[in-house]
């Protein structure tokens, strides 16, 4: 099999790196944090470039790129720390919009792809453990639309976004997999507070009460799932860009770093070290072009798929993380430095769209007729 990637996905990378590069320098990037973490011109500026329709078809004004793209542009904002909800509304959204009536399509679509309009999931509940089937948030006819009521907990964004992905309980008790609607609200018809999280990023808190809304899918559950999916494998290639640049900061520092007369990079113990920090990067890195690549097939082995690859890159994202503090000592968690803004990141991407922990029981919840992850 040919794991080499094209000369237009090669360019692709190198151009978003180029922006990175110019563009987003860490002085950036601590500046927006320290002032709360409000990144919506950061997002125009992937507009601008393109990549807030990477995913959009060509007929809604997008690029109408695959999986493989997504996945080559995650990895680089991982190396740039770029702080931008590019995931949630540049690959997230769009594919829940796909199996929207085309009125829809056509009045968010091209203003998505322009990063004119910021959309973005909004499917947390209180209680749900990770579980997208756990909704209790209804909805109600009001004449020849739709009225709901509920609350979503730490959505991305939520007080930069224009509109919010819904998922509202139609029929059914608030853990059947059955009646689960998907709900465009604009952010005019919610009450939204946000707040600052601790990667240096923005989330909030959406209220719906007798919110207006508009019906994209009636039966959403498996779109949903398809959907956070995509986030899933956003998320895990953005992992490996950042630990790909925290590991060499890591041996940057090693390098230039004296301990008794010499660099620490040459002391046998902290060299075995650094090895067992790339093992577990490269595991990673194969897991996370595994997820990408089955995310075409069908529910049961992507889902599967996916869940797998978030487990190993739950393991590797905080082995890679400590450890690469720890042989920074002091430094590797004091604000001013880089390679602590890393890994806030790193521990904030072990919990987005379920921890490590709720992945190896999704993991082993798909293979009780088998006896090992390789049957």
């Amino acid at each position: 099999m040919d794991f080499d990637f094209t000369d237009d996905q090669q360019s692709l990378r190198d151009a978003v790196r180029r922006w990175v590069d110019k563009g987003f320098s860490f002085e950036r990037r601590h500046a927006l944090a320290k002032a709360g973490g409000a990144t919506r011109a950061v997002y125009g500026e992937l507009g601008g470039l393109g990549l807030a329709g990477l995913a959009i078809p060509e007929a809604h004004g997008g690029m109408g790129f695959g999986a493989v793209e997504a996945m080559v542009v995650n990895e680089e904002f991982g190396r740039g720390l770029v702080n931008a909800p590019f995931t949630h509304a540049a690959l997230v959204a769009p594919a829940l919009l796909a199996a929207a009536p085309a009125a829809l399509q056509a009045a968010w679509l091209p203003r998505m792809a322009a990063a004119e309009a910021l959309v973005v999931l909004a499917h947390q509940e209180r209680g749900a453990r990770y579980r997208l089937h756990h909704v209790s948030t209804r909805a109600t006819r009001a004449g020849s639309g739709w009225v709901l009521e509920g609350a979503k907990s730490i959505v991305p964004a939520a007080d930069e976004a224009d509109a919010f992905i819904v998922p509202a309980r139609l029929a059914g008790g608030v853990d059947d997999s059955a009646g689960i609607g998907l709900f465009l609200v604009e952010r005019g018809a919610a009450a939204v507070s946000g707040y600052p999280t601790q990667d240096g990023a923005r989330a909030g808190e959406v209220k719906l009460s007798g919110a207006n809304a508009a019906l994209l899918i009636e039966d959403g559950h498996a779109a949903l799932e398809g959907a956070v999916d995509i986030g899933i494998c956003g998320f895990c290639a953005e992992a490996v860009g950042l630990m790909d640049r925290f590991v060499e900061l890591t041996a940057e520092y090693m390098n230039t770093r004296k301990q008794f007369g010499v660099a620490i990079a040459s002391f046998q113990a902290l060299r075995h070290r650094m090895a067992d920090i790339k093992m577990q990067l490269e595991l990673a890195r194969s897991m996370s072009y595994f997820a990408t690549l089955k995310l075409g097939e069908a529910a049961p082995a992507r889902r599967r798929a996916v869940s797998q690859a978030r487990v190993q890159l739950g393991q590797s994202m905080r082995f890679v993380g400590q450890q690469c503090v720890q042989l920074h000592g002091g430094i590797g968690v004091t604000d001013e430095y880089q390679g602590s803004h890393y890994f806030k990141r790193l521990t904030v991407l072990e919990t987005a769209f379920g921890d490590t922990q709720h992945h190896l029981g999704e993991v082993a919840s798909r293979m009780q007729d088998s006896a090992g992850v390789f049957a």
